[in-house]
């Protein structure tokens, strides 16, 4: 069942303080007793499905700003979930965005997971996190989760908007739920400020604590994240031989000319990326690893987008794809999704025209065992050739 509202106050919460008061004082003259509840309460009570921590969220959006809140939820989670290919698929989607014209919007999606097969390349399982000009980075603290942002430069058009996403894993055998949220807040809110991050992570990991609770998932929880480092720009590369984190071991390479890394810590990331480049930091390979959900989604993408003859990370645990990639796959703990490791050649470049194939193998065979290791999956299963 889909439950859509939409509900667009044009008052303040002071001008519905003041007509709240001005109502129960005619009530008072007619000799009656009146309780005034104002709709934009009412609304976020019960935005998705009634685990958003409204609090939080008045503090980041304003606690005198007029908001528009739109909510949706579907489908079912856990016990009541359907079974998708003798397996139990998880429908349940939970969309509510709440908006406040003055200062911005927070966008939240809760999905179950593993997802229902029906679904499967028709697009992203799940809420994207931005990656492609700068790597995501781990929130800690104990949380399975992502600090992701489109730029981490000072002034850009985007620095007042940040996504965050925390991974719970289910008491049950292979259940997950996916908490995404992005905050945008205009003005000289700046994500460059580290007393500021926190505000936009908080309403992420509150979501995750209420959602834990409501629908019965049981995971282990993080604690509050005081402070959250920035995602790694294009530019802040170092020496690939003192790399201490997602690239920790992957060698060089004298022939393809890999001198250079951009990484992030692992820290319980379901998603880590390693960039290898130049002397100059310009890219060369990119390195991927994906768990849970987004390595379910990842493996989505190939069912019906591509066609390699079925060899693909859709259907195998290894192997190549086109001509300058492969991947690799682990097994994870608790019936997971398998983890799923990549090895792409720049878009463009020497690297894709002629590619060191064998230097691709070694540095994702690294990169996999470092980062299974830190999971606790199984050794990867590697390609061949």
């Amino acid at each position: 069942m889909t439950r859509l509202t939409l509900t667009r106050p044009t008052l303040t919460r002071r001008g519905v303080r003041a007509l709240a008061a001005a109502a129960v004082a005619l009530a008072a003259l007619a000799g009656a007793i009146v309780w005034f509840a104002g709709s934009e309460d009412r609304a976020l009570d019960g935005a998705c499905d009634g685990v958003l921590p409204v609090g939080d969220v008045r503090a980041v959006l304003g606690e005198d700003a007029g908001l528009e809140v739109t909510n949706r939820t579907e489908g079912a989670f856990g016990d009541k979930a359907a079974t998708s290919g003798g397996k139990r698929a998880n429908s349940l989607s939970v969309r509510c965005r709440i908006t406040a014209e003055s200062t911005g919007h927070i966008a939240v999606t809760i999905a179950g997971s593993p997802r229902p097969r029906a679904e499967y390349g028709y697009g992203e399982l799940y809420a994207a996190v931005p990656a492609s000009h700068t790597l995501p980075v781990p929130l800690g603290n104990g949380w399975s989760g992502l600090f992701a942002t489109d730029t981490a430069r000072l002034g850009d058009a985007e620095d007042g908007t940040a996504t965050t996403a925390v991974l719970l894993d289910c008491a049950r055998r292979g259940d997950s739920l996916l908490i995404t949220v992005e905050t945008a807040l205009r003005g000289t809110t700046t994500l460059d400020d580290p007393a500021v991050r926190p505000d936009f992570v908080r309403t992420a990991t509150a979501t995750a604590e209420a959602a834990n609770d409501h629908w019965g998932c049981g995971a282990r929880l993080g604690t509050p994240v005081r402070t959250v480092g920035l995602p790694v720009n294009e530019d802040e590369y170092e020496p690939l031989l003192g790399a201490k984190g997602t690239c920790t071991a992957v060698p060089t390479a004298s022939r393809s000319a890999v001198s250079t890394a951009r990484e992030t810590a692992r820290d319980r990331a379901p998603r880590e990326s390693c960039v290898l480049g130049m002397r100059d930091g310009s890219p060369l390979y990119r390195l991927e690893a994906y768990y849970g959900p987004y390595a379910e989604d990842a493996r989505s993408q190939y069912t019906r987008d591509y066609d390699y003859e079925n060899v693909t990370p859709a259907e195998k645990p290894a192997g190549r794809l086109g001509q300058s990639a492969y991947w690799a796959g682990a097994t994870c703990p608790r019936g997971a999704e398998s983890a799923l490791y990549l090895i792409r050649a720049a878009a463009d470049g020497e690297t894709r025209r002629r590619p060191d194939l064998a230097y691709e193998r070694a540095a994702l065979a690294a990169f996999a065992a470092a980062s299974a290791e830190h999971h606790g999956c199984a050794a990867p299963s590697l390609p061949k050739d």
